[in-house]
């Protein structure tokens, strides 16, 4: 009989190894964390919480086919543990392996159709996949079982909202908020979408207070000034690596030799969250020759995380310049390996984009590890961007922890907008600014542009990109609204919140300025 997880745990040793070994996974160390798990595996090869871990190693160390493998084990060795297949289900979720997440998910409905967790994971996932019938189907067998159930009870009122019933969703929403109810999330998020729904129906003062509410209880959760602190001193480190970055450092930098031939155009879309840089992606990417990736997490991790020393204090400018060739060339290896794992096959395609505007804060890792890349920054007024973060209901860190406040929104722009026209003003590299306004006035004309700017020539596909994108599994916080042909409705809208924006006015007229918009 082979050693089970009750023996292991009665091993003080043994249970050491296996705390060194999850110290490592959690700390990032994968390649060790795999040597460690394995290890391990020799001795307890029956208990699925060790396969799962070493999934979770092998899939940090990129390798996906040893994840597969170790995820595979644990679900033969526990199959009817609904709580370890909805983990592993996350999992892919995270790793962008769709149909994998959704066969979990499925599964641990089907184990134990009494885990909420489950059906709610699975009614969230139909909901992604835009099988709103489905997602529907899979709360209504919520509720029935459990009338009460907070969770199903908020899902029910988001699909209402989904389904364009917010006259409904608007009274499902009110009965929660009277109540007192047990999750934080259900707690905060129902009154964040009622700020939402109301906001669609023109009640503005009502709309901006329930979200005030939410972020209110949201503070309440964990320690947001400390969020605050390290966000700041993030901010600063940065301003002071920039302040050191010059025109003529960028231009020794793209003079280097390539690290390795070219395997397809690099482009990075960036620009501030809500800026319309996932609408821009979605016309892009219905174009036959591009591959876009919708906020993949390659740069952070595969480049600014590797960069980052251990003992902290940030990355400085003589460990950024002094980057060897073939570090360079690990850098950029890892990246693509990272953000092609979720492409089935081999990619023809000639342009690579990825988009996410919370890495336009790496800029300097960019056009150091890539100094071909073509930069594409999309603008939108400031006003409206800011107005809409603040009615986003994101997890809380250190840079979405800014958007529980109109003044920490508009100095979040700031630092991330002094970015760029910290670059901008610099030159020496390929770069394309682009307006939503442009984009929303004149989808053709401005998409032909920016399609023209990555060396393509416009597709008549590209005006239809809702089409493309109705297919498609979106990862950013509006992938609902890209499935809808283009729409002007959001153009100004900070107008009707223009009292409770009067005072960040000072902090983003220069911002306004720079970008062309009138104050």
């Amino acid at each position: 009989m082979q050693p089970d997880l009750a023996q292991l745990r009665r091993s003080p040793r043994e249970l050491a190894r296996w705390q060194k070994a999850k110290a490592l996974l959690f700390g990032g160390q994968y390649a060790s964390a795999v040597a460690a798990y394995r290890q391990l595996l020799r001795r307890y090869p029956a208990v699925p919480e060790l396969w799962f871990e070493l999934g979770n190693a092998a899939a940090g160390e990129l390798d996906l086919a040893q994840a597969n493998q170790a995820y595979q084990r644990a679900q033969e060795l526990a199959p009817r543990n609904a709580r370890l297949l909805l983990l592993i289900g996350q999992q892919y979720q995270g790793l962008r392996q769709l149909d994998q997440a959704r066969s979990c998910f499925e599964r641990a409905v089907a184990v134990d159709p009494e885990l909420m967790d489950a059906r709610i994971s699975l009614a969230m996932w139909f909901e992604k996949e835009r099988r709103l019938a489905d997602a529907w189907n899979c709360v209504q067998e919520c509720l029935a079982k459990s009338p009460g159930d907070d969770q199903a009870r908020y899902f029910h009122a988001f699909l209402l909202h989904r389904m364009g019933r917010n006259a409904e969703a608007e009274a499902a929403l009110r009965e929660l908020v009277r109540h007192e109810v047990r999750y934080p999330y259900v707690r905060y998020a129902s009154r964040y979408l009622l700020g939402v729904v109301l906001d669609q129906f023109g009640q503005f003062n009502e709309a901006l207070r329930w979200l005030c509410e939410a972020k209110a209880l949201v503070r309440q959760l964990t320690d947001t000034a400390l969020l605050e602190r390290e966000y700041d001193r993030a901010s600063q480190r940065r301003r002071e690596l920039l302040a050191g970055i010059k025109r003529d450092l960028l231009e020794k930098w793209r003079r280097e030799p390539a690290c390795e031939p070219a395997l397809g155009q690099i482009a990075f879309l960036g620009g501030h969250p809500r800026s319309g840089t996932t609408l821009l992606e979605q016309i892009l990417d219905a174009h036959p020759e591009v591959l876009a990736f919708d906020e993949p997490a390659a740069l952070s991790q595969e480049v600014a995380a590797s960069l980052v020393p251990h003992q902290g204090g940030g990355l400085t400018l003589a460990a950024l310049d002094g980057l060897s060739p073939s570090r360079r060339k690990h850098l950029r290896q890892r990246y693509r390996a990272s953000l092609l794992q979720e492409v089935a096959g081999k990619s023809e395609a000639r342009v690579l984009l990825d988009k996410n505007p919370s890495a336009t804060a790496l800029l300097h890792l960019w056009l150091r590890v890539f100094p071909e890349v073509k930069v594409i920054v999309a603008l939108r007024d400031p006003r409206d961007v800011v107005i809409s973060c603040f009615f986003q209901n994101l997890m809380l860190n250190a840079t979405n922890v800014n958007f529980l406040s109109l003044e920490r929104t508009a100095k979040h722009y700031a630092d991330l907008m002094d970015v760029w026209l910290w670059f901008r003003e610099l030159g020496g590299f390929d770069w394309l600014e682009t307006r939503y306004e442009d984009v929303v006035e004149n989808l053709e004309s401005e998409g032909r542009r920016v399609t023209e700017f990555l060396g393509l020539a416009w597709h008549p596909r590209q005006a239809r990109y809702y089409e493309t994108s109705r297919r498609k599994f979106l990862y950013a916080p509006t992938y609902h609204d890209v499935t809808q042909p283009v729409y002007r409705r959001a153009v100004g809208r900070w107008q009707q919140y223009a009292e409770a924006l009067e005072p960040c006015q000072p902090r983003l007229a220069p911002y306004c300025r720079a970008f062309g918009y009138t104050l």
